[in-house]
Order: C-alpha cells, then sequence, then structure tokens
C-alpha cells in the first residue's frame, strides 16, 4: 500500500477545477467547503459525483438537506476557496451570496462562473470520506463570458487557461 506521502505527491500532479460545495444546516444557516474532488458520472441522467470528509459539518447539512449547490469557482475566486477550505465560521459573512429561489441553496454570485443544484441521490463512505452523488436539477451561468475557472495542483492555484 503507497504511503500517504506518496499518495499526495501522486494526486498533487492531477490539477483539478475548485468548487464550493453548499447547503442549507440547522437553522437555515449556509454551509460549504471547497471541493476539488468532482466529476461527471452520468450525462443521462445528469449526475455528479464529490468526494467529501466525513465528518464534515458541510456533509452533515447537505445529506441531512438532501440537496448542495455545486459553486464554480472563476479563475480571480483563489481567496474564496482558501476561505471555504480553512473552516472559517463566519465565511459566509465574508462573501456575496445569495439562496436560490427554487432551491435556497446558497450560490457564490460573485465568485463562481456557473452553479449547478444537486439532489442528493445517494452516499457512500470510503476510507476518510464519502463520496455524494448529485442528481443535477439546474445549471445557472453567472456570466455571459466563457468561462475561465480556477484550477489547483502541484500545490497552487492557476487559470484554465493559464494568463
Amino acid at each position: 500500500m503507497a504511503t500517504n506521502d506518496e499518495f499526495r505527491a501522486l494526486m498533487s500532479g492531477f490539477p483539478s477545477g475548485v468548487a464550493v460545495l453548499t447547503s442549507v444546516g440547522p437553522g437555515g444557516a449556509p454551509a460549504g467547503l471547497t471541493c476539488s474532488s468532482l466529476c461527471s458520472v452520468s450525462l443521462d441522467p445528469p449526475v455528479l459525483l464529490a468526494c467529501v470528509r466525513s465528518g464534515s459539518p458541510t456533509l452533515e447539512a447537505l445529506l441531512r438537506f438532501r440537496g448542495f449547490a455545486v459553486n464554480m469557482l472563476h479563475e480571480d475566486a483563489r481567496t474564496t476557496s482558501e476561505l471555504f477550505s480553512s473552516g472559517a465560521p463566519d465565511r459566509f459573512d465574508r462573501v456575496a451570496w445569495q439562496p436560490a429561489e427554487d432551491s435556497g441553496l446558497p450560490h457564490l454570485v460573485d465568485q463562481a462562473h456557473t452553479v449547478a443544484d444537486c439532489e442528493v441521490f445517494s452516499s457512500k463512505v470510503v476510507g476518510d470520506h464519502t463520496v455524494v452523488f448529485g442528481g443535477v436539477r439546474r445549471v445557472r451561468p453567472l456570466t455571459s463570458e466563457p468561462p475561465r475557472p480556477l484550477v489547483y495542483g502541484l500545490s497552487r492555484y492557476t487559470g484554465w487557461p493559464p494568463r
């Protein structure tokens, strides 16, 4: 079995787009975390998966609410990625967001280029993470320009394509 350091080195060489998963927690409070473990599962029906650290309060919120938003961050949203990976309790006070009209899911309106609202289909614990399968119910582009996503790999951020 590979060591944790060997596995980290392997995965750091596989750059990924960066998203913030958001949901609704107890009492209607917004919950969210940075996620780069996200991928498409099926086109018909549209399903994606996200891997979230087991024990995360955001994971608990999205499983309880049975829904989550995938906020695909744009290239200038590095500080938002860092904020939502920090666990800071006031993170939603420090970014612009609004609840989606139909779902109530928090959308990061200034930091994302696109948001997808998802319904939790199922989840499975694998090691120290939980794989959450989400049926994509709505996709909302937040810009009319082509997306310029934020990318993370080799322990650094960049835009795509790089400037």
